[in-house]
């Protein structure tokens, strides 16, 4: 507050990451820090849900109010950072953050009132996703005019049984899983009540966000390239001359992320993103012949 004016924080690209919008904090950067980067947020913090990041910049609500109004009527907007690069260790970083003010590095994606959101959530942070938009992008700016070109899975096709977990959705499957990655902080609470969840933030486990990410991807990956029978069905030729299978073509796409694999094996001594990845992708192809597939832990706050 200034006197009766209540000003809004000023968000930008870099102090979000991908099932994240706690990534970075101005109240982390040296006094007369030049870095482009802001210090990694401490984990005591992001396991606290009453946590929030400080801006560098403040903005007035009615301005942020005067842009969104007639246009997006939801306590939560969900937006992807401009600068990228296909070399990075990810090109497609996007979040869903409170309804503040966002700078012109965070362009914004509007997707309405859709219950199915959670899957476009998902999708975007997806290895699949990032893989196809490493092929499009040719330079630094992540603009509308290329995540337009991306091949994004359509709203409908959530709408169908999910064929790992008979008696549910994909949207059923998903939205869960992203639903937790995504509610940390009492700051997301309307996000959370637009997907019908009532309850407290979730806490924040790096092993089980591992786990959950591992299980979307897992999930996407099938998604993207269907199953071993419709590959051999519809792959052309010369596809499966370089890919067998499916899981040959999963494999491949994961190893084009050399900085996610340079990470797990100095810390794991493997790539442990990839073989959780391709456990989980085995599990529902299996599961897909007729047994279930389990989630590893029961969905709690």
């Amino acid at each position: 507050m200034r006197g009766d004016e209540c000003y809004l924080p000023l968000y930008e690209a870099k102090m979000v990451h991908q099932f994240d919008h706690r990534f970075g904090d101005y109240a982390d950067q040296p006094p007369g820090s030049a870095s482009t980067q802001l210090p990694e947020v401490p984990l005591e913090r992001l396991a606290d849900p009453n946590y929030v990041v400080l801006p560098r910049y403040w903005v007035p609500e009615v301005e942020v109010e005067a842009r969104l109004g007639g246009r997006w009527d939801r306590g939560w907007l969900l937006g992807w950072r401009n600068i990228t690069n296909a070399t990075n260790e990810r090109t497609v970083i996007a979040a869903v953050i409170p309804r503040v003010g966002v700078g012109h590095s965070m362009p914004l994606c509007l997707p309405g009132r859709d219950h199915r959101v959670a899957g476009l959530i998902g999708n975007l942070a997806s290895f699949v996703l990032d893989f196809v938009s490493r092929q499009k992008v040719g330079g630094t700016n992540l603009t509308f005019n290329y995540i337009e070109q991306f091949a994004i899975i359509p709203p409908e096709v959530f709408d169908r049984p999910c064929p790992w977990s008979p008696g549910e959705t994909l949207a059923d499957w998903v939205r869960p899983r992203v639903l937790e990655l995504t509610y940390t902080a009492w700051d997301l609470e309307p996000f959370a009540r637009d997907l019908g969840y009532e309850g407290p933030p979730f806490r924040y486990d790096p092993e089980r966000r591992f786990q959950l990410r591992c299980e979307l991807d897992a999930a996407f990956f099938v998604l993207y390239l269907g199953t071993p029978e419709e590959w051999e069905r519809e792959a052309t030729p010369e596809l499966k001359a370089l890919f067998p299978t499916p899981r040959d073509a999963v494999a491949y796409i994961l190893d084009q992320f050399p900085i996610v694999r340079r990470r797990d094996e100095e810390r794991y001594g493997l790539y442990r993103t990839k073989e959780t990845i391709l456990t989980v992708y085995d599990e529902m192809l299996r599961s897909m012949s007729g047994h279930g597939y389990l989630h590893p832990a029961t969905t709690g706050p």
